[in-house]
């Protein structure tokens, strides 16, 4: 069983990202104009610490025109909703030209919106209407690879001589076989793809159909700096740098000996002239734009995130690890003290300097309610309630995954053919040729596959949970006849108006975005209790992730000064000690 986690593991690891043009880039405009009333809100500086993020899945949000796919006119009649949660941000997972060989994360065209999501008219007035609503848009940037569809390497591919062959890595043939890399959505996990037509292998550390882009051309770089800009002038309030982890490569590919499925990320991790191209990008672009950027994988440590967003080193603002989303990710199991090990460390390293994002779920993860909570019907709501409640009370910027203030579930999944993540089906076919055991690799993917939270999203009761007329591209987790919006609009205590509760109170109390945090009872199996602090104001936070009753005592010199701001059960027996039902999440202000 182990072994089949690791492989899973493996997957989401990795998975969880010029003076010439050519016209494909260039076919919408040259020089990007604003659409009418796209111009940038009024921000203040450092704005992105006191938003809320929430990660919109386009693919899966609100199908408009019955092809069973989400698009940009759904999430348009969608915002109202959006607004209504209070949300200050949206990421917005990639809707460029792609093939959708990762599900758009391979794009053809930087400057292009992929015909089943919309077309830039739509884009546009999704961008107006945000903006309309306060609320700020961010989008993908997805520069370590692009898709073997783009022009680029196209031209690349058909000669050794075209000016876009240095904008990948090419390993000719006559020098033999290229120094091994490894890749997990490769079936033989060989990242180098031998092509034909020029008699060479290209690099790929995702699908064959992602090649690496080179980043030590600077006509490469140039054309990224022109592509960020194109968006940045329409009026996008940031970018979530995907991948960016990988881009920097020494070209000469010395040997890396002992890469592992469970090493490769840290091998590749970090490689030399990273933070060159981050200072170059952040001069050239970034400085002259107040948005927010967002490091994706920052680092292998604590140590190496922070060189991404110190302030004095002008790269980016915030982080964005895996370490918190990583625990408990080999096992049906986790350990509460290592969750609370993993945030405090990262906080303390953040306390006076730099700025991280708080997160427990996005669209390579499982449902959080799933892993993290208990998603059995008796203790769904409370236990997502209580990790939206720690997500909101965090130091840092939350990032909130589209459903998740629903309480949304990972969906049971039959065999095979009902995933359509790439990653998934390259690790079953080659489980398929080395005879493994298929039973431990579906119970494996069906806790961790990517594909769980990317299920559409569950407005109401109708037909495939309101999400289209047609058939969904991803079935529908069957549990949407009683998980919805519609459903949670009606009821006070649902999960969703319980996160709109713990939205409001962070946005009405700076010490939940500012406070120092200390860590209390470090060693409990089964409480996560810890104070905020800002100048005369303290708060406590305490909570059981536990699906049976626990008494928690107050440390020394913590009094509460009345009813709890935030509780997601109806009472609170408090004297020298909380008598906390399962999964029971409560906010105190102290004396």
């Amino acid at each position: 069983m182990k072994k089949f986690y690791a492989v899973i593991s493996g997957i989401l690891a990795l998975a969880t990202g010029c003076n010439q043009t050519t016209k494909t880039e260039n076919a919408t405009t040259t020089a990007a104009t604003k659409p009418a009333g796209s111009a940038m809100l009024d921000k203040k500086a450092d704005w992105w610490k006191e938003t809320v993020v929430y990660q919109l899945y386009p693919r899966s949000f609100q199908d408009s025109n019955g092809d069973g796919v989400g698009d940009l006119k759904g999430i348009i009649s969608r915002l109202d909703y959006l607004k209504s949660i209070g949300v200050g941000t949206v990421w917005l997972n990639p809707i460029y030209a792609s093939p959708n060989d990762d599900n758009g994360y391979d794009i053809s065209d930087y400057r292009q919106i992929m015909p089943e999501f919309g077309t830039m008219a739509d884009f546009d007035a999704l961008l107006q209407g945000m903006h309309a609503r306060s609320i700020k848009l961010v989008m993908d940037l997805v520069v370590n690879h692009s898709s073997d569809e783009h022009a680029w390497f196209k031209s690349a591919r058909a000669s050794r001589t075209s000016p876009y062959r240095d904008y990948y890595y090419w390993w000719p043939a006559e020098k033999g076989t290229p120094p091994a890399r490894f890749s997990t959505f490769d079936v033989k996990h060989d990242a180098w793809q031998y092509d034909a037509p020029t008699k060479s292998y290209y690099l790929h550390y995702f699908s064959k159909k992602q090649p690496d882009l080179n980043w030590n051309n600077p006509k490469l770089r140039q054309e990224v700096h022109r592509v960020m800009r194109f968006w940045l002038d329409k009026g996008i309030d940031g970018f979530r740098m995907d991948a960016f982890q990988f881009v920097a490569k020494d070209p000469s590919f010395p040997a890396i000996p002992g890469v592992t499925q469970a090493t490769f990320t840290n091998a590749y991790n970090h490689g030399p002239r990273l933070h060159d191209y981050l200072q170059e990008i952040n001069r050239e672009v970034l400085s002259h734009y107040n948005v927010m950027t967002v490091a994706e994988g920052a680092g292998r440590n604590v140590t190496e995130a922070m060189l991404f967003v110190d302030p004095a080193r002008k790269e980016l603002d915030m982080t964005y690890t895996f370490d918190g989303t990583g625990v408990g990710s080999d096992a049906d199991t986790y350990k509460l003290t290592d969750l609370k090990r993993v945030f405090t460390r990262w906080d303390s390293a953040f306390a006076q300097k730099g700025w991280q994002a708080i997160d427990l779920g996005n669209h390579d993860q499982p449902r959080m309610v799933s892993k993290f909570g208990d998603d059995r019907p008796a203790f769904r709501a409370a236990s997502a309630k209580l990790l939206n409640t720690f997500l909101l009370t965090m130091r840092g910027t939350p990032y909130c995954y589209n459903g998740d203030e629903l309480g949304m579930t990972n969906s049971q999944f039959k065999g095979i053919a009902d995933y359509r993540d790439l990653a998934a089906r390259n690790a079953y076919a080659l489980l398929k040729q080395q005879g493994g055991d298929e039973g431990a690799f579906f119970h494996s993917l069906q806790r961790f596959s990517r594909d769980n939270s990317r299920t559409p999203f569950q407005w109401n009761t109708t037909a495939n949970a309101g999400f289209t007329t047609g058939t969904p591209w991803l079935k529908v987790n069957p549990n949407y006849a009683t998980i919805n919006q519609a459903a949670e609009e009606k009821d006070p205590r649902s999960v969703l108006n319980h996160f709109r509760q713990a939205i409001a109170l962070r946005k009405d109390h700076a010490v939940l975005v500012y406070g120092q945090y200390q860590l209390l009872d470090a060693d409990n199996p089964d409480i996560y209790a810890y104070t905020r602090t800002q100048d005369a104001e303290k708060v406590l936070v305490v909570l059981n992730f536990s699906s049976a009753p626990r008494t928690w005592r107050l440390p020394t010199g913590l009094k509460p000064t009345g009813e709890p701001w935030l509780n997601n059960y109806p009472t609170l027996k408090m004297d020298a000690a909380l008598a906390l039902q399962p999964w029971q999440a409560v906010v105190i202000k102290l004396q």
